[in-house]
């Protein structure tokens, strides 16, 4: 079964899907690949994909693609300059701090739930 964006994200939990571009599947203990890109000069930087939803045991590895510049994985948290909270509220925050371009980040999470 396939979701959109909106049915993931009102579903709040309980299944477990990653939310792409191609709304892929995947299943709890299934590595979730993120690609970190952007345009040469900066000037617009995304992710691939953009919102997943999670299970516990699942690790995401975000790797940053962009050749030209360094990027982020910072959680929506308020424990992160303020930001709004974009995930379970029980969930562990966290800053990859700057990943040069091929560099990777991996997490893996304990909350069920969608994380942003």
């Amino acid at each position: 079964m396939t979701l959109t964006r909106r049915e993931i994200l009102s579903a709040g939990g309980g299944l477990a899907a990653a939310l792409s571009l191609s709304s892929v599947p995947v299943w709890g203990g299934e590595m979730v690949e993120i690609k970190m890109q952007g345009r040469d000069d900066g000037s617009q930087v995304w992710f691939d994909p953009i919102g997943i939803l999670i299970k516990p045991g699942q690790t995401v590895r975000w790797t940053n693609l962009n050749p030209g510049n360094s990027h982020t994985t910072t959680a929506y948290n308020p424990a992160n300059f303020g930001r709004p909270l974009r995930m379970p509220k029980t969930a562990k925050s966290w800053d990859s701090d700057y990943l040069l371009p091929k560099e990777s980040f991996l997490i893996t999470f304990t909350e069920q739930g969608v994380y942003d």
